[in-house]
């Protein structure tokens, strides 16, 4: 299979990455700094461009049987529009390529996954977060209205601590009180389910 990852110098994205390398799978990267791909670099094909540019995204995603988005919004906690508007360039651009299977990484507390939050989560992700997380339910209300066949995973905390293997995954998960998941875990789920279809088209809930 060959794979577009979308974020792959990013804390989780890189996750996404190795799996995919270490599974002899072909990968396509789209990256604004291609010299933090450090030596996997060699292993890959990249391609150096904006998430949010349909043209950008065509080029790296012609031949791809998947589309693995790890976008984050960095250190800062303002995000410009970064979601929609990648959002918006992904369709247009797996349009014009043909791709179909997209796994987007998303946050708990999102869209209708807020539903079974705890009240400091929900204290947290309507007042520190709530721009982000209107621009990601906006992005998420564009891809659930295309014909792609997506997957939206919903991490819960992510910590940059070892993969434990073992995680809850439902479209809603109860929450026993500080849930965490390791960005490593989240990496090998998505890279697991952009070759699987039990997801499709469908929200998950990830946590420990």
């Amino acid at each position: 299979m060959k794979l577009l990852v979308l974020g792959s110098t990013g804390p989780t994205g890189m996750h996404v990455l190795s799996h995919a390398l270490d599974h002899g799978d072909d990968v396509s990267v789209l990256v604004r700094s291609p010299e933090k791909l450090g030596k996997q670099s060699g292993r890959i094909a990249v391609t150096v461009g904006d998430a949010r540019n349909a043209d950008d995204l065509s080029h790296s995603m012609v031949g791809c049987d998947a589309v693995v988005s790890a976008l984050g919004r960095g250190a800062s906690p303002r995000n410009g529009g970064l979601f929609t508007d990648a959002a918006e360039a992904v369709i247009e651009a797996a349009h014009t390529t043909g791709v179909r299977r997209l796994v987007w990484l998303s946050s708990f507390g999102v869209g209708d996954t807020i539903r079974t939050a705890t009240p400091p989560q929900r204290f947290l992700y309507r007042s520190f977060l709530r721009g982000i997380y209107a621009n990601k339910a906006a992005a998420e209300k564009l891809l659930r209205d295309s014909d792609l066949d997506w997957t939206l995973v919903y991490p819960t905390t992510l910590t940059n601590g070892p993969a434990q293997g073992r995680y809850r995954i439902g479209e809603s998960l109860v929450m026993r009180g500080r849930e965490r998941i390791a960005r490593a875990d989240v990496g090998a789920f998505m890279h697991e389910e952009a070759h699987a279809d039990r997801w499709v088209r469908r929200g998950v809930v990830i946590s420990d």
